[in-house]
């Protein structure tokens, strides 16, 4: 009998162990994601928001914004009103706040993913490079580094703004400029664990220059901690843009963001508390279901858990 129970404990091992030969990292790592019920919430809730801020122009039809905000001096301030299809209320202006919300999620969301691609380019790069030259030039590129890291974004951003005008492309690469210094950093700590790998190793031995190994060899090995570490700095990059336009240093109007939006409502809380109940919602809601979704494509690609 227990010959029998170990037959057949031996051949359910040797199918686990084929289906998982079958199945590459990649789909090991989303099927891992798939069963984090906290990340696949918050990745549903992160597709509803953006459906919500690509449909922005017609909730702009639907509650009538443009008319409000042609008879400013009636609709001027009013608290939400469900009848009227002011879920959010109005602004000082007359304008729907729930309809701006929306277009100020689109912009929020797009310097995210502007300046988080920025710093995913530059900072690969640059800790790619850094991490397989080693020696000398790895100190002096991690040195350069530190001094670019010690620098306040606040600090750059005004100086910045105050030399090249507000505009939002400015924005747009003031916050990619300072967020790839991380990323670099992390990109670095990985390369310096590969380089000495055995295949990297082959590579120098069949002749292969070092842009090869970087662009063959390192590059594609790093891409999915690069990817995972994107998710993780776009919510870092939202934040820190609605504290730049909570300073007054964001985009202009008639462009707005969630931190304007906040900023606005903050000038007026006492008296007019609505105007920042609804971006100050979405902002919060979007900051922690972006890091949920983070931790959870972390934890799948975790090289640990493999």
């Amino acid at each position: 009998m227990s010959l029998l129970n170990r037959e057949r404990n031996e051949e359910a091992l040797a199918a686990a162990g084929e289906v998982l030969r079958s199945r590459s990292l990649t789909q090991l790592a989303i099927a891992r994601f798939l069963r984090n019920r906290v990340a696949v919430g918050a990745t549903a809730i992160v597709i509803v928001m953006i459906l919500l801020a690509t449909f922005a122009p017609i909730f702009e039809l639907l509650t009538g914004y443009e008319m409000d905000y042609q008879d400013r001096n009636f609709y001027s301030g009013k608290a939400p009103n469900w009848d009227a299809k002011h879920y959010f209320g109005t602004d000082q202006n007359g304008r729907d706040i729930f309809v701006r919300t929306m277009f100020g999620m689109r912009i929020s969301m797009l310097v995210a993913l502007v300046a988080a691609s920025v710093a995913l380019v530059i900072g690969v790069g640059y800790g790619a490079i850094s991490g397989l030259a080693g020696g000398l030039t790895d100190t002096i590129m991690m040195r350069i580094l530190d001094l670019l890291i010690s620098y306040p974004l606040t600090l750059i951003a005004v100086i910045a703004l105050a030399y090249f005008g507000r505009n939002i492309f400015i924005v747009f690469v003031i916050i990619g400029l300072v967020e790839w210094q991380i990323m670099a950093r992390v990109i670095r700590g990985q390369v310096i664990s590969l380089r000495n790998s055995d295949f990297i190793e082959a590579a120098r031995a069949a002749g292969v220059r070092p842009i090869g190994i970087l662009v063959r060899h390192i590059v594609p090995n790093v891409t999915g901690v690069a990817i995972v570490y994107m998710t993780l700095i776009i919510p870092e990059v939202i934040l820190v843009e609605s504290f730049l336009g909570y300073l007054g240093l964001g985009v202009q109007e008639p462009n707005t963001s969630l931190g304007v939006l906040i900023s606005e409502g903050a000038n007026s809380i006492e008296r007019k508390p609505w105007m920042t109940y609804g971006p100050g919602m979405f902002l919060v809601v979007l900051l922690l279901a972006l890091n949920f979704v983070g931790d959870g494509l972390r934890d799948a690609f975790d090289p640990k858990d493999r």
